[in-house]
């Protein structure tokens, strides 16, 4: 991170003060590329601008800012606290708070001299509203004057007859982020923590056996707490259709949804003709999250499988393929607190628990003919289904003649670690804000 780039007076907006912008404040005091950070609160916090700073400076997870920055003798980095102005300085970068205005599109960049922003409120995630609507949208924040946009969340998209528009772009760094063009896109989805982990977890595999082989596949990942959970329970909203979120985070393993399949297929487009399924269940820790990806592939033999050995090999290979460490394969065997600000890994492989089985599939060529003939008829397509079982009659031997064919299949079990706050996902967002910057100098 910081002393690979040079600062330059290039300002950034961040668009709220919680858990991804805290800690997006953290990487780039660090990182000193950009000269100022202009962060929109939106309202009054605490008493005074030295309220806000010592929020910024403790975090319950990660400690004090300083001894992440400078290690456990460093002092505070935070000084030069200016209530008139809404500004301070932070590791020597200026960061100015904005206080008023909640709505996008009424913040007032242009004013700042903001070109791009992150919003990290998770407020505005359909590209589809337009800048003006009075509840505020991620297009607002071109109305007030920045010239791109990167959200620190899947879009989503509420009314289904529409489309994702074609200045909208969904990125994970160093898997798809080249999809980015920035004389056509204006808004980037930086997807999730989740999303960002299974890509690394997922592109290995793609590129080894290729989609045709890998027949499908499903995650359950084990993920940490969110501001979106009561800390006590509390009595669900009017018309909340998930009650378990309003029972309490402390106490509780809560099952919950994820759309990480779904932004899966817009970050790696072959994922989308496999079958694929995915689950989330909520533990309470504060960080340090777990996907337990399950793949089917087709396998060449049954004497000689697919195993264990090999599919750590694909990532023992595929770490040094990918950029600035992004994945890490690692035969340790950890507990979710180990990954806690690990800088840059969007996953880490653990090969301790990889596990394969291999079986033979039993498949009926009557009933796959059948299938063949029932898709032929819906597509509109004139298939010979009799010429094909004639076909198949005169290939097989005698001994096959029920038309049963078997086909060696192999399961694989891969477990990837990841810290969804700060060491994975705030930083890779950091990363892609950075490169996205360096585009408009």
């Amino acid at each position: 991170m910081g002393g690979e780039d040079k600062m330059v007076p290039q300002k950034l907006g961040i668009n709220g003060l919680g858990r991804i912008a805290k800690l997006s404040i953290w990487h780039h005091v660090e990182r000193q590329y950009f000269s100022e950070l202009v962060v929109n609160i939106g309202r009054d916090v605490g008493r005074s601008l030295e309220d806000i700073a010592r929020f910024i400076e403790k975090d319950s997870t990660y400690g004090r800012l300083h001894h992440y920055l400078y290690g456990c003798r460093a002092q505070r980095v935070i000084e030069e606290i200016d209530e008139q102005e809404g500004a301070m300085r932070i590791n020597g970068v200026k960061v100015t708070f904005l206080r008023t205005h909640r709505n996008p599109a009424h913040i007032g960049w242009k004013d700042h001299g903001v070109d791009l922003v992150v919003d990290a409120t998770g407020a505005f995630l359909d590209p589809t509203v337009p800048a003006e609507d009075p509840k505020g949208s991620v297009r607002g924040h071109l109305a007030a004057g920045a010239k791109k946009v990167i959200v620190s969340a899947p879009f989503k998209i509420k009314d289904k007859s529409k489309e994702m528009p074609p200045d909208a772009v969904t990125t994970v760094m160093g898997v798809n982020d080249v999809d980015f063009d920035p004389k056509r896109h204006i808004l980037v989805s930086n997807a999730s923590c989740t999303t960002t982990c299974l890509a690394y977890m997922v592109k290995p595999l793609l590129d080894y056996f290729g989609p045709t082989r890998i027949l499908s596949a499903s995650m359950a990942t084990v993920h940490a707490a969110t501001s979106s959970q009561q800390v006590l329970d509390r009595s669900p909203k009017a018309k909340a259709a998930d009650l378990r979120k309003t029972r309490s985070v402390f106490n509780n393993i809560i099952l919950t949804t994820t759309g990480a399949a779904k932004a899966l297929g817009l970050v790696i487009p072959e994922m989308k003709q496999i079958g694929f399924i995915a689950e989330s269940v909520r533990v309470p820790v504060t960080t340090g999250s777990l996907i337990i990806l399950v793949v089917l592939i087709q396998d060449e033999s049954l004497r000689n499988p697919i195993g264990r050995d090999l599919i750590n090999d694909v990532y023992r290979q595929a770490q040094s393929h990918f950029p600035e460490g992004y994945l890490l394969y690692t035969e340790e065997q950890n507990v979710s607190s180990d990954i806690i600000g690990l800088p840059r890994a969007a996953a880490v492989i653990e090969g301790h628990e990889t596990h394969t089985r291999t079986a033979a599939v039993r498949f009926d060529l009557n009933h796959v003919l059948d299938v063949c003939a029932t898709i032929s008829r819906e597509e509109g397509e004139s298939m010979d289904v009799d010429q094909m079982r004639r076909t198949v009659d005169e290939k097989m031997s005698s001994s096959q003649k029920e038309r049963i064919i078997q086909i060696p299949v192999t399961q694989a079990v891969i477990y990837g670690w990841y810290d969804n706050e700060l060491g994975s996902y705030t930083n890779m967002l950091g990363d892609r804000t950075v490169s996205i910057a360096r585009m408009l100098v």
